[in-house]
């Protein structure tokens, strides 16, 4: 998806360690602390967090639809949509007839890998043309590539992953659907895919696996009811994410001292949105509706050296192995009503407005019975003996509010029958961040800042002309898109510079702009061509000197993205032997290189970082070969078929010895498919 959509990146350094980019609007592919810039959604779900955890790969069968909305989403979408949304929509039930499916891939990454992907869908009518029943399953076993020469494991980033759903379709009237879904999806890496090229190629180093792991259980709930004029949805979502974030940190001290984080998260969220929408065909269409979204969300802290570090060292006085620990939630709520109008003037001329007023709040929370010592002071120092060990307070953090609206205009004209123009406004905002270590002093030097509340929402807006062309009855197509985006109150992770603590705020602001294209032609019969491209330029044009002291910011430095990205797409379909319909492709994808943070250390105005890089210009060439007979499809494929390896991810924090994300090796295999 990321990779067929103009000014799209998918930051995917390993598993269940994923950001998309969208219009150059990113300071770094990570938004440790902060909410992501683009939200994703499982039907009515928004699954997208923040940097500091996993985030959950979800299963692509049997899905209706993979949908991608560039711009700011904030009235339809809420929080979390800056530069796009994307929406991936489940298959309902079918009443009327008995279906079945069955898909298995079989590849071979980097010559010695084995990938295992196994896919089933079964839907059965139950009471015909009212009740049905819809269950998927899969399966995922797939062979690392990467060795850890920390823990002495080869092809270490396995990937086990399995997971399922059940949808319940009752149809008791022509004007009533109740819908209930069940889902689950565990997938658990057995390391993290990020490497150091300074130890050869795919290899990392850490003291322990890092662990990126994720279980995801949705339960969803869905009335719609057809009245006279218009189409009732309510829709009701429990969420439950439990995921780990285990990370050797020891690259921040340069190996010197044992320092890893392993924590354990927990999201308990629901989501309950309604919305009534008139049925097309008159002068009027209207969207009215209203959104609540409630998220706690636990962690465990627990900061750790090692047994062996310790006895080396002769430092005593923990419990075990742990010289940190604490628990920390935090609850974040979100309500809105939103309307959307579109006038048709005549056939050819129409304008839409869109609004959205809604409040988010956040606030954290600390329990009582966790410790600290100093650890890190001793460590450092070479000082053994006990530890100093002292209690973490029960705390209770300021509650971070934001009350306001999003708001939404475009006007469309059609000149001719084959070409619409459009102009549109839209704006999109990120819910306020509370940190979890707020009012905390740095152990290590006491005249460090205190880590703050917070960061305030952002604002965006963009501002889009666009044209849409269809001629040779459907045969060519084009799409052209200028924008340019206003950035303001920028969140950013910020690091304190002597523990390195995390914390999110705000600086000044930032611009994109760009154009985007997509022309496809379908020239002769069974022949299709698609180019898509993107231009962008995005940079931070308003700071302050204490903005950039704090965030490492300069002034005019490039944002996280590509300044051109694009992909050509070649493809053929024909007839082959004994009926059966043939098809080959070929698409070639490029993305250019771009900043992976802000150049300086946070805390130190002028110093550049040391773990401040650029990714590498990239080209993947995927190819594919499929045969389609009655029932069963046998295909062909290639990804990365001439074996590009370059860095396509750059992790912004120095607490990773292995700080780089690289293609995935070329992957060639055979995928059998079955339909009834």
């Amino acid at each position: 998806m990321a990779q067929e959509t103009p000014g799209v990146v998918l930051n995917r350094a390993s598993a269940n360690f994923n950001n998309f980019t969208a219009r150059g609007i990113a300071t770094n592919g990570y938004n440790a602390n902060l909410q992501s810039t683009v939200a994703i959604y499982i039907d009515e779900l928004p699954i997208s967090a923040n940097g500091n955890s996993a985030i959950l790969d979800p299963s692509l069968y049997d899905v209706e639809r993979v949908e991608f909305l560039r711009g700011p989403q904030g009235t339809l979408f809420g929080s979390g949509s800056l530069a796009g949304a994307l929406r991936i929509l489940t298959h309902s039930p079918d009443p009327s007839a008995f279906e079945a499916s069955f898909l298995a891939d079989l590849g071979m990454t980097d010559s010695d890998a084995l990938r295992q992907r196994y896919n089933a869908m079964v839907n059965i009518p139950l009471v015909e043309d009212k009740l049905a029943l819809r269950i998927v399953g899969f399966s995922r076993n797939e062979e690392g590539y990467v060795d850890n020469i920390g823990t002495g494991i080869d092809n270490s980033n396995e990937l086990e992953s399995w997971g399922g759903r059940a949808t319940l379709l009752w149809e008791p009237t022509e004007r009533l659907a109740v819908q209930l879904r069940a889902s689950r999806e565990d997938s658990t890496p057995e390391d993290s895919s990020l490497i150091n090229p300074a130890l050869g190629e795919d290899t990392r180093n850490s003291d322990r696996p890092d662990l990126f792991s994720g279980e995801m259980t949705n339960y969803n709930l869905t009335f719609d009811y057809q009245f006279d004029g218009a189409h009732l949805t309510s829709s009701s979502t429990w969420s439950e994410y439990n995921h780990l974030f285990h990370v050797d940190l020891a690259g921040t001290f340069n190996q010197a001292i044992a320092f890893a984080l392993d924590a354990d998260a927990y999201d308990d969220t629901f989501v309950q949105e309604v919305r009534l929408v008139s049925d097309t065909g008159g002068r009027l269409d209207w969207v009215l509706g209203g959104f609540y979204f409630e998220r706690q969300r636990d962690v465990d802290f627990n900061y750790r050296s090692s047994q062996e570090f310790l006895d080396e060292r002769g430092i005593t006085g923990l419990p075990d192995e742990y010289y940190q620990r604490f628990q920390n939630y935090s609850i974040s709520r979100e309500k809105a009503v939103f309307g959307q109008l579109t006038y048709h003037f005549t056939d050819d001329l129409w304008s839409t407005v869109g609004l959205r007023y809604g409040s988010t709040q956040a606030q954290g929370f600390t329990r009582p019975g966790g410790y600290n010592s100093n650890y890190l002071t001793n460590a450092l120092l070479g000082i053994p003996g006990p530890l100093t060990i002292t209690p973490v307070n029960e705390a209770v953090g300021l509650k971070a509010k934001e009350t306001g609206p999003s708001y939404l205009f475009s006007t469309s004209w059609r000149p001719t029958e084959s070409i619409t123009t459009y102009v549109s406004i839209g704006t999109g905002f990120r819910a306020p961040v509370v940190n979890a270590r707020a009012g905390a002093a740095s152990v290590l030097d006491p005249d460090d800042l205190i880590i703050p509340d917070g960061a305030d929402s952002d604002e965006l807006t963009s501002y889009e002309l666009g044209m849409k062309g269809r001629w040779m009855n459907g045969r060519m197509l084009a799409n052209l898109a200028l924008y340019y985006i206003d950035w303001n109150d920028i969140q950013v992770q910020a690091n304190r510079v002597s523990d390195q603590i995390q914390f999110a705020t705000n600086i000044g602001g930032a611009y994109s702009r760009g154009l985007e294209f997509e022309l496809r032609a379908m020239p002769a019969e069974g022949w299709t061509i698609a180019l898509n491209g993107a231009f962008n330029r995005a940079k931070v044009d308003t700071l302050t000197p204490e903005e950039a002291a704090i965030s490492g910011a300069v002034d005019g430095a490039r944002l996280a993205g590509p300044e051109f990205s694009g992909s050509l797409l070649v493809a053929y379909a024909f007839d082959m032997f004994r009926s059966a319909e043939g098809s080959a492709s070929l698409a070639a994808v490029y993305v250019g290189d771009f900043p992976g943070s802000f150049p300086n250390v946070p805390g130190q105005p002028g110093v550049v970082s040391p773990t401040y890089d650029d990714t590498e210009a990239y080209t993947v060439v995927n190819a594919n070969l499929a045969a389609a007979f009655d029932r069963i499809t046998v295909g062909l494929y290639a990804e990365n078929l001439f074996d590009d390896r370059s860095i396509n991810y750059v992790h912004p924090e120095s607490f990773l010895d292995g700080r780089y994300g690289v293609v995935r090796p070329r992957t060639v295999g055979i995928r059998v498919g079955y339909e009834y």
